[in-house]
């Protein structure tokens, strides 16, 4: 059953924490800030969670209008999305992010959804905004994605795209570590862990756009505070 407990405090982090605080919630929220999900496709991202649990705090979240049903689709049932309220908690997310960089790994097995991996390829890549514009299909654990570069900036939006550079199909985990090291590219392909259909420099160069990223401009010089 929907959890109905509550730290009876007026701070508004504490009123914050009744509404997303709750085990799951907020993992729930990461995983609807790309697109909208279904309640199978939230398990498959979020493996160690029961159904029952997930079914609370999907409820939860939706009582607290948080989250809603998303519009019917043409085929299959329909999903849950993020409201304009429940967006907001973005920045509270990366914010969760960049702190947990630091935190220790999970002992195995630990899950790692597409998402994750997409979070944090947009948050981390940064292109050379010189370079013409560039874009990937990108297929992660049989969805598909749409990455683009250009003028600097990179956009992650979901589904095909009419047009690309290049295609790409792997699971979350290893286009996590080739985000990490990207010269593991061409031994993946050899493997079978990787798929790639067209130009396989246009990979290298989204890849290298987190771990040799061009300057941001809001990095301070050397010496500067």
């Amino acid at each position: 059953m929907p959890t109905s407990r509550s730290y009876r405090d007026s701070c508004a982090i504490a009123r914050a924490l009744d509404v997303v605080g709750e085990r799951w919630a907020l993992l729930v929220v990461r995983e609807l800030l790309l697109v909208p999900q279904r309640f199978s496709e939230l398990r498959r991202a979020l493996p160690h969670v029961s159904s029952n649990l997930l079914a609370d705090r999907l409820r939860e979240l939706e009582q607290n209008g948080v989250i809603r049903r998303s519009p019917e689709p043409a085929e299959g049932p329909r999903g849950y999305e993020l409201t304009e309220r429940g967006r907001k908690l973005e920045t509270v997310l990366m914010a969760l992010s960049d702190w947990g960089m630091d935190a220790p790994q999970p002992p195995p097995p630990a899950a790692l959804s597409a998402t994750s991996v997409l979070i944090f390829l947009r948050r981390a890549a940064r292109p050379d905004p010189a370079a013409p514009p560039m874009s990937c299909r990108l297929e992660l654990d049989g969805r598909v994605w749409t990455v683009r570069l250009a003028s600097g900036q990179v956009e992650v939006s979901p589904g095909e795209t009419a047009t690309a550079d290049v295609s790409l199909r792997t699971d979350a985990r290893t286009f996590s570590a080739l985000l990490t090291d990207p010269g593991a590219l061409a031994s993946a392909c050899e493997d079978g862990g990787v798929a790639v259909v067209g130009d396989l420099s246009a990979i290298g160069r989204l890849l290298r756009a987190v771990t040799d990223p061009w300057p941001s401009e809001e990095v301070q010089p050397a010496g500067r505070a």
